[in-house]
């Protein structure tokens, strides 16, 4: 080919790539995730209580994630080692 028609295909392709991105299909990316912080009235080694007193298992790696970033929440041992107490690890008392 000569260099002109080259150049010319050239510049028509980077002219158009704009065109063909715009009009390419989204793909949204879908992240899930669960913050655990906020929304943790009890911690203990086996799970955890929301704050809507709902009893939750950890899921892998979030507890000693919870651990690390809120330890003073934290209560080292299972939530029902208390068994007489019918809430089995629910406190009244609130650090929120």
């Amino acid at each position: 080919m000569k260099p002109a028609i080259k150049g010319a295909m050239f510049v028509l392709a980077l002219a158009g790539a704009p065109l063909a991105i715009a009009t390419a299909p989204a793909q949204a990316a879908v992240d899930f995730g669960v913050t655990l912080g906020p929304n943790v009235a009890f911690a203990y080694q086996d799970g955890y209580w929301d704050r809507d007193h709902h009893w939750h298992r950890w899921g892998r790696g979030e507890n000693a994630w919870y651990r690390a970033h809120y330890r003073e929440h934290y209560y080292g041992y299972r939530h029902d080692r208390d068994r007489h107490d019918h809430n089995v690890g629910w406190r009244e008392e609130h650090w929120w």
